[in-house]
């Protein structure tokens, strides 16, 4: 395999519409979701970007559960429910996969990470249970560090490479340093045949080159450009002249 992967691990999605009895209900009422018909991935990165309400997650959790992830996060054989709030768009979804199969796969989303570090302490305490699982985590309690050390520590340890890595708002948890080195670390596993797929309102993050950007808005779906989102644009307005946005925020 040369520096990036040439094949998906799923390449990308398609919505069964035929079966949606009413586009008014949640989720299907979301205009990312009413008007989604198919969509494709890139090899290596894609991002799901938009303002809130606008589906991003939703659309995630659906494709990490079509995918054989539990609805809260963790690896494949993560099979806890501490509330069982996910929608079910993942029935109404068909994956497009690739030929080839991931040997490894997480589902990393800050909102739900403590119950996944939660699971992992009872799995370690269970009579018989084996080698611990914190060992893939780095060996110290997710529970007695930050909640950014914690989440960086599964991040930097537990994604092996050669896997499929869905990621909801990692920037939550992550400092502007960290989300810089999240950077450099999905560009190492993206050359060790990784995909990453992953819902995040971070310019910084959206910067991976090697990527596709799609934007859930008002009007759907649709690709896009770094420099084109409003999140650029907000963010370099502001550190250009902060003092006028101030201005007329405050009205000072």
């Amino acid at each position: 395999m040369g520096e990036f992967q040439e094949s998906h691990y799923i390449r990308g999605l398609k919505l069964d519409r035929s079966y949606i009895s009413s586009f008014d209900d949640y989720p299907f009422h979301l205009p990312s979701i009413k008007t989604l018909d198919e969509l494709s991935f890139h090899p290596n990165v894609t991002f799901f970007i938009g303002e809130n309400g606008m589906g991003k997650s939703t659309l995630l959790e659906a494709i990490a559960i079509a995918s054989g992830f539990n609805p809260e996060g963790g690896s494949f054989n993560f099979n806890f429910s501490t509330y069982d709030s996910h929608s079910p768009l993942e029935k109404y979804i068909k994956l497009i996969k690739g030929i080839e199969r991931p040997r490894d796969g997480f589902f990393l989303r800050a909102e739900t990470f403590y119950n996944v570090a939660s699971n992992i302490e009872e799995l370690d305490c269970e009579p018989g249970a084996g080698p611990r699982i914190i060992d893939s985590f780095g060996g110290l309690s997710l529970h007695q560090q930050s909640h950014g050390e914690s989440f960086w520590a599964t991040f930097l340890n537990r994604f092996r490479g050669n896997g499929i890595y869905l990621l909801d708002e990692p920037e939550a948890a992550l400092s502007p340093l960290r989300q810089l080195s999240m950077l450099s670390q999905i560009h190492e596993l993206v050359r060790r045949g990784s995909q990453f797929i992953i819902a995040t309102h971070s310019p910084i993050i959206m910067s991976y080159p090697h990527s596709k950007i799609i934007e859930l808005s008002e009007e759907g779906a649709k690709e896009t450009l770094l420099e084109e989102t409003n999140h650029f644009s907000i963010m370099k307005q502001f550190f250009d002249d902060k003092d006028r946005m101030l201005h007329h925020l405050l009205n000072t």
